[in-house]
């Protein structure tokens, strides 16, 4: 169980959608710093493997749903335009997933993060699914404002920007390459993605020194 007792409350509600919601796997990321986005909470190893591929690659229904500020509904990834996510499809449909709801986190103007729901089985979800996965993005954004509220934070990303390592590794990569922080970013995950690690695996042998971007590399 993690430490962090909001994280904590996120992974169970994760968990609570997977069981109410016929769903393979369910997590929940948050729009970071510098409009990046964080792993924060999933139901088991397995949809944090999932959720983070879209944050790896950067591209996928999270990414959508935030952009638009609306869900993104994908009752069937075998008729997604190979287009719109070139990447991302196919390795959601080599794990087995063959339908993903995504639904933002916002209130007001505030983008807080992506609850994603993945299934096995292609199909849209029924009206009363449906209604319940917006009752539980509601929770999740009560359960984020009032973490804020508890912590006395200023902004909501100054508490759940997720692993801070990961951004001291965005930041030395930054330095290293000679870039913004968009580009660092763009480099650790093109890494993690070649070498099929956890971003925050990558950020640690950053931060130990293992690992050195150059300019050219």
């Amino acid at each position: 169980m993690p430490a962090d007792p909001v994280v904590a409350q996120l992974c169970r509600l994760c968990e609570r959608a997977v069981s109410s919601l016929s769903a393979a796997g369910a997590g929940l990321s948050v729009v970071a710093q510098n409009n990046q986005f964080s792993l924060l909470a999933a139901a088991d190893q397995t949809s944090e493997r999932l959720e983070e591929l879209q944050l790896v690659l950067g591209e996928g229904p999270c990414i959508d749903a935030a952009a638009a500020r609306r869900p993104a509904l994908i009752a069937d990834l075998g008729q997604v335009e190979p287009t719109r996510w070139p990447v991302y499809a196919d390795a959601m449909r080599d794990a087995g997933i063959r339908a993903i709801f995504s639904f933002p986190l916002q209130i007001g103007a505030a983008q807080l993060g992506v609850l994603d729901l993945f299934r096995a089985e292609s199909g849209p979800l029924s009206g009363s699914e449906l209604r319940h996965a917006f009752d539980l993005a509601d929770e999740a954004v009560a359960i984020l404002l009032d973490g804020q509220e508890q912590r006395g934070a200023e902004r909501i990303d100054d508490v759940m920007a997720g692993p801070v390592e990961l951004f001291q590794a965005q930041g030395m990569v930054m330095i290293q390459i000679g870039g913004t922080l968009a580009e660092a970013m763009a480099r650790i995950r093109a890494h993690a993605y070649a070498e099929n690690r956890r971003l925050i695996d990558v950020a640690r042998e950053v931060l130990g020194r293992d690992l050195r971007f150059d300019r050219g590399q």
